[in-house]
């Protein structure tokens, strides 16, 4: 067991150390002063709303785990309580350095740029009046301070809601303190404009309810008191076997979400220990479980910040995605569709097209019927009413996945108004996710033949993130891509299994089989000396055998690159195991969420995207689909423009060592910078796809890679 335990830890790295790596990277890009300033207060935000659920989800599987007599070992060799152990030391660490980008970099920064964040003693006699006219106007009503006492038990705090704490002693006939609390009503801002003239001037409401509360309290003296905010473990628990209606399941189990236990609180720092405790002990935590902050409780208020400060010089330059545009033969989109497949990539590519192909359903009389999967999909959408819309008067099936974790109350609404307009709504597989990104429209053409058109994608169906996040799209009316995403419906509707999906990769049916025997081959190219490499673009790589398969193919000989935003279990650069393996990790403006798979295959290169990543959960728990592109125009687009982009970033790049640190290209082992390679200049992936798609650069700009034990690059340069 001790040497199985040595070689995990030597060939995998932790999981949720490795998710807290990449927090870090986010973290990195609020400390970047290349980054406009209001874009590093909401990379400081992001890294908040990432850490909360990694609590949610993360941390209280795992106490879970624990507390039910579990202690397996993880994947690195860690055992579950170890693992525990680990997250107490780095995730304390890292809100420490949350609060010192807040306290020594950003706050000082916005105040010299005219956007202050002040607390109550820094207030003018103005904006004093304002406060105390907006406490007794607005805050008051909505507020209900409680006392605890035997006649009032302490108030039922449900997930994430800011609350103060107080000691209180009664003024009569008590030497004894009592606690009380306030919830912070979350009708109200959770940052209050101030009134003021040449600054943008904001105070924090649970400021506000802390100066209000001697208003609130009378008879009472306050000895003390300090914001808290209570993490819940947020994992639903579904019997999915036992469920006669999946739908009022996972709506019954919503409610026991905001309830679930408690498994971490953050706390104002100045907090009397006495407040600490009585809070500590009423949510039953370990004292490792309490988070005392220097600053205001959940950064994540910080988005108030950057939404309400209209300060355009201090975010990123706005741009408009290409739109795209049909050839002068095509008179729509079907007859270009005919033609060629179309690759977009958003959101350098506009996702109009996308929307266009669905709402086709609605205003096309040619087009029959629509199938359509959900996973989520935005508050405002525009393709969920293009489906109620089409049903009626046209066949119209959605896949809506209930499971969608923190989407399951939307989806749930969606779900219910799409059967109510007559939409046949399916809520996919038991035990399996629909995480698939697929749309199929059935139209009768103009010359009489009936054909299937297809959407596949790496992302959702959701405008909003598709702004902001880097997806694939791919519209097509090839016969044998459409066949199969109408077999996959089938499978999704009805369980009918087919023997092959083919060109698709589909699991939990093949995917994970075919990705192997991919790997495989690669290394049977390379026994043999053929052309050989392997380029993967994932969100999080975690699989055991995909990892395994890939320390072969090293061994084999393969060149292998991977762009792996955010958890990587893989250990790159272990001497005959991992040397040919380099690891990269991209944290820029977007969110990088496309999945590519490269295999170079004897110089007969194949690409693959889909909505799978490589981690368990999407080979085998999932329903997910990789697809091919066949057209070698779009498959050297991919290669030459996007991967090749990836491969010579820079800036935002950065290299995972085989002890699990991520460093710049240019920053030694140790660290330290060292100086750019001779004639190498900064080169930003995301900046010049923006720029590719204004028209401002083209891909014979891309240089090569920077670091010099990169691969040759993929546009034949050294």
């Amino acid at each position: 067991m001790v040497r199985q335990s040595i070689r995990s830890r030597v060939s995998f790295i932790n999981r949720e150390e490795s998710w807290l790596k990449f927090n870090w990277r986010v973290l990195e890009e609020a400390q970047d002063l290349r980054n406009p300033l209001l874009e590093r207060v909401k990379f400081l935000a992001i890294t908040a709303s990432n850490l909360d659920e990694f609590f949610e989800v993360r941390v209280g599987g795992l106490l879970q785990q624990l507390e039910d007599g579990h202690n397996k070992t993880t994947l690195d060799g860690l055992t579950m309580a170890e693992e525990r152990d680990l997250l107490n030391l780095q995730t304390h660490e890292f809100v420490d350095q949350q609060y010192a980008c807040w306290n020594e970099r950003l706050r000082p920064e916005l105040a010299e740029q005219g956007i202050r964040v002040l607390g109550i003693g820094e207030l003018d006699d103005e904006a004093l009046a304002f406060v105390d006219d907006y406490c007794d106007r607005e805050l008051d009503p909505l507020l209900t301070p409680v006392t605890v006492d035997p006649a009032h038990p302490f108030p039922r705090v449900i997930n994430k809601a800011l609350c103060v704490g107080l000691l209180l002693r009664r003024r009569r006939r008590s030497s004894l303190t009592y606690t009380g609390v306030v919830t912070v009503p979350r009708a109200l801002p959770r940052l209050v404009r101030l009134p003021s003239q040449g600054t943008i001037d904001f105070i924090f409401l649970a400021d506000l309810v802390v100066h209000h509360a001697a208003k609130m309290y009378h008879g009472y003296d306050i000895v003390s008191s300090a914001a808290f905010r209570v993490t819940r473990n947020s994992n639903l628990y579904l019997q999915e076997e036992e469920s006669r209606n999946l739908l009022e399941s996972v709506r019954a189990e919503l409610h026991n979400r905001r309830k679930g236990d408690a498994v971490r609180m953050e706390i104002e720092s100045q907090a009397d220990p006495e407040i600490i405790e009585r809070l500590r002990t009423v949510f039953e935590l370990d004292p490792w479980q309490v988070f005392p902050v220097n600053g205001p409780v959940n950064l994540s208020r910080l988005f108030n910040v950057y939404d309400q400060a209209d300060r355009t010089e201090l975010k990123f330059r706005a741009f408009a995605p290409r739109e795209l545009r049909l050839t002068a033969k095509s008179h729509d989109l079907f007859e270009e569709l005919r033609r060629h497949d179309v690759l977009l990539h958003h959101p350098y590519d506009s996702y109009d097209a996308v929307v266009s192909f669905i709402q086709s359903a609605v205003e096309d009389e040619r087009v029959l019927s629509i199938k359509q999967t959900l996973y989520r999909t935005s508050e405002h959408s525009l393709i969920v009413p293009s489906l109620i819309a089409a049903a009626a008067h046209k066949e119209v099936t959605a896949v809506v996945e209930l499971k969608a974790r923190f989407d399951e109350a939307s989806n749930i609404r969606w779900a219910r108004d799409l059967e109510d307009a007559g939409v046949q709504v399916f809520h996919g597989l038991v035990g399996l996710k629909t995480h698939c990104k697929l749309s199929l429209l059935v139209r009768h053409d103009a010359d009489g033949v009936t054909r299937q058109y297809a959407h596949l994608g790496t992302g959702n169906y959701n405008t909003t993130t598709a702004r902001i996040y880097t997806d694939l799209s791919l519209l097509t009316a090839d016969p044998e891509i459409t066949r199969a995403v109408h077999d996959v419906f089938s499978f999704l509707t009805a369980y009918a299994e087919h023997p092959s999906y083919g060109p698709l990769l589909v699991s939990p049916l093949d995917l994970a089989e075919k990705c192997l025997r991919l790997i495989e081959r690669e290394a049977d190219h390379a026994r043999l000396g053929r052309p050989a490499r392997i380029i993967a673009k994932v969100n999080s790589l975690l699989d055991r055998d995909i990892i395994q398969a890939l320390y072969r193919a090293s061994q084999a000989g393969v060149e292998i690159d991977l762009l792996v935003r955010g958890i990587c279990a893989l250990r790159p650069g272990v001497r005959g195991v991992s040397d040919r393996i380099r690891v990269r990790s991209i944290v820029g403006r977007f969110l990088e969420h496309s999945r590519i798979l490269y295999f170079e295959n004897g110089d007969e290169p194949e690409v693959y995207l889909g909505s799978a990543d490589w981690m368990p959960r999407n080979l085998h728990e999932r329903v997910e689909v990789l697809f091919p592109l066949k057209n070698p125009l779009l498959r050297d687009r991919v290669v030459h423009e996007i991967l090749a982009a990836y491969l010579a970033d820079n800036v935002k790049a950065r290299f995972l060592q085989k002890d699990g640190r991520y460093l710049r290209p240019w920053q030694s082992p140790r660290g330290r910078s060292k100086r750019p390679p001779r004639g190498a200049a900064a080169f930003n992936a995301q900046e010049f796809l923006l720029g590719l798609a204004e028209g401002k650069e083209t891909p014979d700009s891309i240089p090569a890679p920077t670091p010099r034990r990169a691969a040759r690059s993929l546009i034949g340069r050294e």
